[in-house]
């Protein structure tokens, strides 16, 4: 029994962040962040007690994850997004509504969301650390360059190329899917 509670605990210090983070960018209210993270890894530690077989742990928590996600949003009233908006490549302002299918479409907008942000998570698994974490701490976080070269010691210059790296493999990597759902 302390073997596996050690396990968990070590589980828990490795994932929490990056599952913590994979929460944050779909769930706006940071409460419900933190109770979606704990009850995570309440799962985590019934199902270990439990002595189920869980063959690859990083997977399984995310799909945890995404399934308790998707049980707060079907409790939940969904909130209007109108006034948020990103920029694509070309600079152009587009609002978050238009990147992702509509709240109204059932089941298979449901699906291909999911799809879609699996694909992201995955790919995003794939970049050596260095990219992924610039990578989220800019487009996810919103953290500034001047900000992460100050606090990780690291310069701007090389935090800017690591994202290009992170940049130009996501492309590559999530171009089928993209095509996939591009309408022509």
């Amino acid at each position: 029994m302390i073997e596996q509670d050690r396990q968990i605990s070590e589980v828990i210090a490795a994932e929490r962040p990056r599952l913590r983070s994979f929460i944050r960018r779909r769930v706006p209210n940071e409460a419900d962040v933190e109770d979606l993270l704990q009850e995570v890894f309440y799962e985590l530690v019934e199902a270990r007690r439990l002595l189920m077989p869980i063959d690859y742990m990083t997977g399984w928590l995310f799909r945890v994850a995404r399934n308790r996600i998707t049980d707060l949003f079907r409790k939940k009233k969904p909130e209007n997004f109108a006034d948020a908006a990103v920029q694509d490549d070309d600079g152009e302002l587009m609002r978050i509504e238009d990147l992702l299918p509509s709240s109204d479409a059932g089941p298979e907008a449901l699906y291909v969301r999911n799809l879609l942000l699996d694909e992201l998570e995955i790919a995003l698994s794939e970049l050596p650390g260095e990219q992924r974490d610039v990578f989220v701490a800019h487009e996810i976080d919103g953290r500034s360059f001047k900000e992460l070269a100050a606090e990780s010691g690291v310069n701007v210059n090389t935090l800017l190329s690591r994202k290009r790296y992170a940049v130009l493999h996501l492309r590559h990597r999530l171009q089928s899917i993209h095509d996939q759902f591009t309408v022509k």
